[in-house]
């Protein structure tokens, strides 16, 4: 992979260190510059989770993604960083009390001096990363974190008390995820085939366009802005996520 080209991506001239101070770095840079979003679902773009494939679109096409594209992606930048780094699978916990299926969700793993998870695919969630033995809470830019692990090894993460996702601490593949990741952006059933969204932090700010709503959230202050036309839409996309389009991705209209 060239590991210059993506480091430049997200803002970096220089190779961080494979310590910890390198893995912050490398974390805050790519949440501020790569964005989350479904809008492949609006254009009629099929999901493809391979290596060279997401690179492509992040780090040439100057794209975001959603979780499985934006992790797997900053995985292989950190193995090729000389991180030891694993994909984890995980299950999302909603809002209501219930729980989502298993690899729902990709996040990463990080072996240190000790295991560190990181996460910049999951929206609201740590910019920093979370130190897997700690038991109290660990104060962050996107809330108060704590990290639980059960009898069996897997990680509960919470995010201001309450339950955010459950990983299963084993090594897992891009190829893995295949079949969920295929049913995130194609049923009817998942949310990300009912809303297009694109989200990034940017400074202390958080920039989301949901279809035509421009949200910048800013701690608990939230503005909200209709935009009028395509163009102010496209325009947006250019100027707040650094995207370009020739069209507006629009979602399916059901028969």
């Amino acid at each position: 992979m060239d590991i210059d080209s993506y480091l430049a991506r997200i803002g970096l001239s220089e190779r961080p260190p494979a310590d910890l101070d390198g893995l912050r770095l490398l974390q805050r840079a790519h949440l501020a510059t790569v964005p989350f979003e479904n809008l492949d679902v609006g254009l009629d773009v099929p999901l493809t989770l391979e290596s060279g494939a997401l690179l492509d679109k992040i780090v040439h096409r100057r794209r975001g993604g959603i979780c499985f594209e934006l992790n797997g992606a900053f995985a292989t930048l950190l193995t090729g960083l000389g991180f030891t780094a694993h994909l984890l699978q995980a299950v999302v916990h909603k809002p209501d009390g219930s729980t989502g299926y298993p690899f729902e969700h990709m996040t990463i793993e990080v072996d240190l001096d000790e295991p560190w998870l990181v996460d910049v695919g999951f929206g609201r969630f740590s910019r920093l990363p979370l130190r897997i033995g700690e038991p109290g809470p660990q104060l962050d830019d996107g809330g108060e974190f704590r990290i639980t692990e059960d009898a069996a090894g897997d990680l509960t993460v919470h995010r201001d008390g309450t339950p955010v996702y459950r990983a299963e601490r084993r090594p897992r593949t891009l190829n893995d995820f295949v079949p969920t990741g295929y049913w995130t952006v194609l049923s009817p059933d998942s949310h990300f085939t009912q809303n297009l969204t694109c989200s990034l932090w940017r400074d202390e700010e958080r920039l989301t366009l949901s279809g035509d709503r421009l949200i910048r959230t800013t701690g608990d202050r939230r503005e909200e802005t209709t935009l009028g036309s395509d163009g102010e839409i496209l325009d947006v996309y250019r100027d707040g996520f650094g995207i370009r389009l020739d069209r507006v991705p629009r979602l399916a209209v059901p028969a």
